[in-house]
Order: C-alpha cells, then sequence, then structure tokens
C-alpha cells in the first residue's frame, strides 16, 4: 500500500463526487468489504451476486457499473462469456466492469479494468469513478444525438470500431525491460517511446496519449516528478499509467488509473489494455460532444472542420478580405507514404491542435489537409506551415510499417485583390511545392 497520504486523497475524492448506481458485485464468495466501501462511496443499490447468477441480475438490475470482486477465472465460466457478450451487446451508455486481481491472477474478464487486491478499496472506488464519468459523457453523447436528429441536423458520423485502433501510448524508459514493453505494448495499440522524462512530457503535450507505461531506468525522484505533474494537470489526470516496478515512497497519489506492475511485460500490458480503450473513447467521445454542439461544424474523427463548414468559412473569408484588405494565405498539405487511414487521422487530429484559433482546416479526400490562415501573410505562413508540416508527418506512422519515411509537401497561395474562392483554389493546388524539413 502507499501510505496514509494516498488514502487521505482519495478520501477527499469520495467525498467529491459519489457513485452512480446501481452496481452489480459479482462474487462467489462473500464480498461485504467491496460492498461496504461501494456503499460508504454513495453506491446505491448495491446488489450481490454469485457468478451463475450474474447474467440475470444484469438484465434485471440494468446497473451502471459490475465490480467483479475476486481474482480469477470466475467459477462458471459459461457466465462470464455471458456476462462479459451482455455487457458488450447492451444498448444505451457503455456498463463498466472492474475487476480485481493480484499477483497470480488476472481479471475474471479480460476486458474488465483491473484493481489490485493488494490496494485498498479506495484504489478500486478510484477507478470504477473514472469510468463512471466516461460512461455519464457516453449518455450525455447519446442524449444529444437524439436531440440533434429530431431538430432534423445532418447528422455526424459517430466513430465505430475498437477505440483500441485510434489509441496512441506512451513507452518511456531506458533500462533492459523497455525494449519488452515495447514490443508487447506495440502488439496491442500503436506506441510512442521516450528514453527520458523530459522526452515524454513533449510527447505528452503535442500528441493525444491515452495511455503510459514507465519502464525501468528512471531513478525513484523521476518517476515521483513525472506523476505529480500527470496529476496536477487536470487534461492528464484520468490517462491510465503503469508503472513498472515500485512507485516511489513519496509519491502522494492523485491519479485514479495509476497501477505498479512488478511482473512480466506481458502483465502489464494486459491490465493496461482495457484502461486504454476506455481513454481513447473518451477521447472520441468528446469529439463527438463537441461536434454536436457546434451543430455538426466539426469532424468527430479528427477535430477539424467538416468539409462543407470549411467552404462556407472560406467564402467568408475571402469576402472579408476583399472588402476590407485582411491578409489571407490558404496552404494544403500533402503526405507522400502516408497512405494508412489511421495514419492520416492522427496527423488530422494533431494538425486540429497546431492551428491558431484565428485559423480553420479540414481534411481533403485525398489526405491532405487545407488550412486557411487568416490575418496571415504569406511569408508569416510560410515559417507557421512549415512547422505544422514537420510536427504533423512525424506522427504519421503507418503501423505496417512505422518506421517508413513520410514527406511533407506544402503548397501555400495568398488572396490578391481580384481573387476569388476558385482562383485561389486554383493557385493552391498549382503552386510549387515546398518541403518541409
Amino acid at each position: 500500500m502507499h501510505g496514509p497520504c494516498l488514502l487521505r486523497n482519495f478520501c477527499t475524492a469520495l467525498r467529491i463526487m459519489s457513485l452512480q448506481g446501481p452496481v452489480l458485485v459479482v462474487s462467489d464468495n462473500p464480498a461485504a468489504a467491496a460492498v461496504e466501501a461501494l456503499s460508504a462511496a454513495g453506491a446505491f443499490p448495491v446488489i450481490e451476486t454469485k457468478w451463475p447468477d450474474a447474467p440475470t441480475a444484469f438484465v434485471s438490475v440494468k446497473p451502471a457499473a459490475i465490480v467483479i470482486a475476486e481474482p480469477g477465472a470466475p467459477a462458471s465460466e459459461a457466465s462470464g462469456r455471458m456476462l462479459a457478450l451482455q455487457v458488450a451487446t447492451s444498448q444505451g451508455a457503455i456498463v463498466p466492469i472492474v475487476a480485481m486481481a493480484d499477483a497470480d491472477h488476472d481479471a475474471a474478464i479480460p476486458t474488465a479494468l483491473t484493481a489490485d487486491l493488494a490496494e485498498p478499496f479506495e484504489c478500486m472506488i478510484g477507478r470504477l469513478q473514472s469510468a463512471l464519468r466516461v460512461r455519464a459523457l457516453h449518455s450525455s453523447v447519446l442524449r444529444r444525438i437524439e436531440t440533434f436528429a429530431a431538430q432534423g441536423g445532418t447528422m455526424p458520423a459517430l466513430p465505430i470500431g475498437d477505440p483500441l485502433d485510434d489509441a496512441t501510448v506512451l513507452v518511456a524508459g531506458r533500462g533492459s525491460l523497455y525494449p519488452a514493453l515495447s514490443v508487447a505494448m506495440g502488439e496491442q495499440a500503436k506506441i510512442v517511446g521516450a528514453l527520458s522524462v523530459e522526452a515524454a512530457a513533449r510527447h505528452l503535450e503535442e500528441r493525444d496519449i491515452d495511455g503510459i507505461v514507465i519502464g525501468d531506468g528512471f531513478s525513484p525522484r523521476m518517476i515521483e516528478a513525472f506523476l505529480a505533474l500527470l496529476a496536477q494537470e487536470a487534461r492528464f489526470h484520468e490517462i491510465p499509467v503503469a508503472v513498472m516496478g515500485e512507485i516511489p515512497p513519496g509519491y502522494e497519489g492523485g491519479l485514479p488509473n495509476l497501477d505498479s506492475i512488478r511482473q512480466a511485460p506481458q502483465r502489464l500490458v494486459s491490465r493496461m489494455v482495457p484502461l486504454v480503450r476506455l481513454h481513447a473513447l473518451q477521447s472520441r467521445l468528446k469529439r463527438m460532444l463537441h461536434s454536436l454542439d457546434t451543430d455538426g461544424l466539426f469532424d468527430p474523427r479528427t477535430g477539424l472542420l467538416t468539409p462543407e463548414a470549411f467552404w462556407r468559412e472560406l467564402n467568408k473569408a475571402v469576402a472579408e478580405a476583399a472588402d476590407r484588405s485582411h491578409a489571407l494565405t490558404l496552404a494544403r498539405f500533402a503526405f507522400d507514404g502516408a497512405h494508412d487511414t489511421r495514419s492520416l487521422f492522427d496527423g488530422a487530429r494533431l494538425a486540429s491542435k497546431l492551428v491558431r484559433n484565428i485559423d480553420f482546416a479540414c481534411g481533403d479526400d485525398d489526405g491532405a489537409l487545407l488550412v486557411a490562415f487568416t490575418q496571415t501573410d504569406l511569408r508569416s505562413a510560410h515559417v507557421v506551415a512549415r512547422r505544422v508540416a514537420a510536427a504533423v508527418k512525424h506522427v504519421m506512422r503507418a503501423p505496417a510499417n512505422p518506421n517508413g519515411r513520410i514527406s511533407a509537401n506544402v503548397t501555400l497561395a495568398s488572396f490578391k485583390n481580384g481573387d476569388t474562392l476558385q482562383s485561389l483554389m486554383q493557385r493552391v493546388m498549382d503552386s510549387p511545392l515546398v518541403a518541409a524539413e
């Protein structure tokens, strides 16, 4: 256990947010301690059931969440498979499963979020609260979709498929286990490596990170400082983090999805993957909610404007440039060697973060990016565009060929007197290419 400081932090969190109910607790042995902890956290009702009765209880209770209170495979394997199938195919918002595990046994259901039996129950409560926040976000998105459709709006497409396909995991380390960790995690999700804490911090600023693995080779003080940074920044607070080995004794907690794993890298990865999947789903839902909040102006897959919205905004910008003599520069980014859909989406999502608030962008049908730099002349746009292209191409690595070279080419055209939207577009399509370094 991590000591009284960690318990104080979790108790504070419990007072701030009570659990939603009902919560279904599954265990063949009495689970009085888990039920008591859930009830103390505000969960109501808490229904306890054994594995043979779990599928029936799921249908009748319709729980907001499930807690599996004992580690290892369920006594009734058929009931375990049925419960997992029911959860995966249930209508409405997600139903998170938090399953206890220990040093010798994994979670009863492989897709469940894992909580270590050796830790205080407050750790399980914190993990469940974090998962329920994603459930609440999912519920909000589903309600907004229903309202949006009733009002006759053009429905943005909700991304489908496994959220893990969108996920990126940061693997930091420089010890003997780093290669094994990278390979094990790379078999499950796209990874980005970091050999120093400073490099890891830069990746957090530049990319959408859905999980962090801290391997060996760092001093306890470096790990403690990195964990403190994650806990203090609200945007990093929910990211799943796994430390290979012991958590530094001085660390006071605050991260709901923090694990320390002392076993082989494969065990760490198996426990991390469900958490990474949930975080990637949360990112997907946030983009969808932003799209709905803006009446479908933004593509929920990329965070960029939809093509229709981009052309409307560009028409307005061209008219304003003509009427008020404002500078306007249009850029087209093409990426040679980036033919993988995941790679293109990764680049587009990063571009949505890099463009300024006064600029706007969209994805072209061929995978290129179109960016309108408002109130920006050609020289200034050239400098900004090269920086954007260099950053974007750096994250565009196809899973099938992560080491393949991707070249970024930028074409620029600045608005001139007498220009129309058509003439500006013609010039940006025909202008000489400027290769990004």
